[in-house]
């Protein structure tokens, strides 16, 4: 194996390992994890609204906020390829692998350990707090008679739950940061800032900017779904958009090349132009 396909090797094999570092806890989280066991007041009007479906459903938000900047990141560095003069290939193990193959799996893999690591911080904040859901009265009903004047203004911690639905009692305790506002937050910011740096077509002005704001319209609304259905308090939802975006705009600034030069480049390298300005930083990869 020549000393670029060692490095191509490498470079992968890495970037997965780190993928799988982050991903993996929350594998074990969703299996085995125990939340917070938070207590109420009975007087709390904010947990008293009944249990409602999801408007955005948990499968279609991870099929929208997955597979739409997936296949469409694919189509633009496609597109950016043939539109360009030229881009360096690799050679692999023989075979040419073509620039926005490359590249594709650059800024997917990129925004793939971005989203992990939102989803990661945002459950870690979800177990560690264990915040009731505002329909907590409606899910658990638990063992104590508010009507009863000796629990007023007490703070209830001993108690156990009537419901018998094992999976809507563990949930009704991670309220807080919303995770369907971090996700959606997340994947849209860093897919409007990806057309940003690499939606080239200049066919129209607008349609760039339209569809940057069709993705942030998507996470908002997402968000604000939730307060609606009574899945989160509003302040969960906006910790939520916040800490999605932030995980967003560290990823695309300090961990993709998005806004860099180390992305391959538009035309092959002449002896003129300086080294560094067509991705031949060796070290370029997720993590």
């Amino acid at each position: 194996m020549d000393r670029e396909s060692k490095n191509i090797v490498r470079k992968i094999v890495t970037d997965f390992i780190c993928l799988f570092i982050v991903t993996f806890p929350l594998l074990m989280f969703k299996l085995f994890g125990k939340p917070f066991e938070r207590g109420f007041f009975c007087d709390d009007e904010s947990l008293k609204h009944p249990f409602m479906d999801s408007t955005v459903p948990s499968t279609v938000m991870y099929v929208v906020g997955i597979l739409m900047p997936v296949s469409l990141m694919i189509l633009t560095e496609f597109i950016h390829y043939r539109q360009s003069n030229g881009q360096v290939a690799r050679i692999f193990m023989g075979k040419t692998i073509p620039p926005w193959i490359w590249n594709s799996y650059k800024v997917i893999g990129v925004f793939g350990f971005g989203v992990a690591c939102s989803h990661l911080t945002t459950d870690v904040a979800k177990y560690s707090l264990g915040r009731l859901r505002p329909h907590f009265f409606a899910v658990c009903q638990p063992n104590i008679d508010c009507t009863n004047t000796i629990f007023k203004n007490v703070y209830i911690e001993n108690f156990q739950c009537n419901s018998t639905n094992l999976h809507l009692i563990k949930e009704m305790r991670l309220s807080f940061p919303s995770g369907h506002s971090s996700f959606s937050a997340c994947t849209m910011v860093y897919f409007a800032m990806y057309l940003q740096a690499r939606m080239t077509w200049r066919g129209s002005k607008l349609l760039r900017h339209f569809l940057q704001y069709m993705c942030l319209l998507l996470a908002i609304g997402t968000a604000l779904s939730r307060i609606s259905d009574y899945k989160h308090h509003w302040s969960d939802v906006l910790a939520g958009i916040v800490q999605g975006s932030l995980a967003a705009i560290i990823t695309v600034v300090f961990v993709s090349d998005l806004f860099s030069s180390k992305l391959s480049a538009s035309r092959v390298p002449t002896e003129a132009d300086p080294p560094s300005r067509y991705g031949n930083n060796q070290n370029n990869q997720i993590c």
